[in-house]
């Protein structure tokens, strides 16, 4: 279709910051488009920084996307040695920032600006009649409450999911006085410091992690090295799963060590009594009692009947969902379940994919109804844990290169990643098996439990584990 006088020289919105926000505009770059970046953070990286205590399981050279290493390395940085696991912090200070530091990334960034909205110029959702030649409109609020109204010729979606973690409560739903139990301090953010920046919130107290991913290995193990220092600290782990196995992942066996070692450190702290680990536990609701010792009540259901546990703080790591109100005027096409594009949905569906594969996917997989339109990174994957970056740099790349309307290379998509050992929708969880794997993982029929990696693996699935616990 014919563009619109002047639509070809707009900008690509970019919206986030982080690393596939920024891989994004690295590769619009090399296809001669111009990127225009939103950062509502301070600074590119703002999410990871929350959190840059943290040691990511994946070495540097998974980290560092193609087009980036190359503008770089073309103003004379040096990468970090490829095996060496990064903290976040580092994946900020050591790559991020430089990156975002470069002129031509730095002219296009625009940070201080939360995207507020996203629809096609002059239309809402229901209107149809040349829809698709219309630029879109990128709405976003500064710092200061100005708002500003920017046309672009396409939208790349890398805003992540940070801003918006799952409820501990069962259903998708807060538990009842959970909303009051986080004003009130009970419940922290996900991944704290808990042996730096937010020590005092947890030594010598009884705290209670809920859930069973990466997030909660990290903070378990942390709160494990300050159980040693501050007596008096207790800890908890609860679970909604029965199969405690299943909760350690791949160990040896796993294809990234560092993640490997997660599970069979964490299972020494439950082995040894120092995390009191509770399954089939089920949160139904919260109770905030007068001050004093353990004054948060949570209301579980477990096979035996109801209980109550009781805490000083909770620490949720339950995982993330995509915020998708800034998208109300874009026509998307999502999977039904995960709140992903729907011809991904179905690849990474955590009742089916633990220990499966991550085919190579790119713009045709996550295009939308609205043309140009595109959701890349931690959000494409809605409420699926499964990402890795590896994964967000190759959906960024083969976008960049539709936009630039170069087909075959933005089908020509490949990805290699680390075989998996780990088995499990929790601990590990991530779809890493080789791509030559790919075609196994879905038939025409819908998805199907694989059998990749760990032997078992196919058993712990969501969908086998529940066969399990029956």
């Amino acid at each position: 279709m014919p563009e619109v006088p002047g639509r070809a020289d707009l900008p690509v919105a970019v919206i986030g910051a982080g690393p596939v926000g920024l891989a994004a505009a690295a590769h619009l770059l090399e296809q001669g488009l111009r990127p225009l970046i939103f950062e509502a953070g301070d600074a590119a990286g703002a999410s990871i920084t929350e959190w840059g205590h943290t040691r990511l399981f994946s070495p540097w050279q998974y980290n560092i996307d193609a087009a980036a290493r190359r503008l770089l390395e073309a103003a004379g940085w040096q990468a970090p040695r490829p095996t060496a696991l990064p903290y976040g912090r580092e994946l900020v200070e050591d790559y991020l920032a430089p990156l975002a530091a470069l002129p031509v990334i730095a002219g296009a960034l625009r940070t201080g600006a939360r995207v507020a909205a996203v629809t096609r110029q002059g239309m809402d959702k229901t209107q149809s009649l040349g829809r698709q030649e219309r630029p879109y409109l990128v709405r976003a609020t500064a710092a200061d409450g100005a708002v500003h109204d920017h046309l672009v010729r396409a939208v790349i979606d890398a805003s992540g999911t940070w801003t918006t973690p799952n409820p501990v409560g069962s259903g998708g739903l807060a538990a009842p006085g959970e909303a009051e139990a986080r004003g009130a301090g009970f419940i922290s953010s996900p991944l704290p410091d808990v042996t730096g920046r937010d020590r005092h919130l947890f030594a010598g107290r009884h705290v209670l992690v809920v859930g069973a991913g990466h997030s909660a290995a990290n903070t378990l193990l942390a709160l494990g090295g300050l159980a040693r220092e501050e007596p008096g600290t207790r800890i908890s782990w609860a679970v909604r799963g029965a199969d405690a196995t299943r909760l350690y992942g791949g160990g040896d066996r796993d294809g990234l060590p560092a993640r490997g070692m997660l599970g069979t450190r964490l299972r020494r702290l439950v082995d040894t009594g120092a995390v009191n680990l509770r399954t089939s536990f089920t949160i139904t609701g919260f109770e905030l009692t007068p001050s004093g010792a353990e004054g948060l009540h949570v209301h579980g259901a477990t096979p035996d009947g109801a209980t109550v546990l009781g805490v000083d703080v909770l620490i949720p790591a339950t995982g993330f969902r995509p915020d998708l109100d800034i998208l109300k005027e874009i026509r998307l096409d999502l999977d039904p379940g995960v709140e992903a594009p729907r011809e991904l949905g179905p690849l990474i569906d955590p009742d089916f994919h633990s220990c499966g594969t991550v085919p190579p996917h790119g713009a045709r997989l996550l295009a939308h109804p609205d043309r140009d339109f595109y959701i890349a990174g931690m959000k494409s994957y809605g409420r699926a844990p499964t990402f890795l970056l590896a994964t967000g740099y190759e959906q960024v790349r083969s976008i960049a290169a539709a936009l630039a309307g170069d087909q075959e290379a933005a089908d020509r998509v490949q990805l290699e990643l680390p075989e998996t050992g780990v088995c499990s929708t929790d601990i590990g969880s991530s779809c890493d098996a080789p791509a030559a794997e790919a075609s196994s993982c879905c038939g025409s029929s819908g998805p199907q439990p694989v059998s990749i990696g760990f032997a078992t693996g196919s058993a712990h699935g969501r969908a086998g584990a529940l066969a399990t616990d029956l």
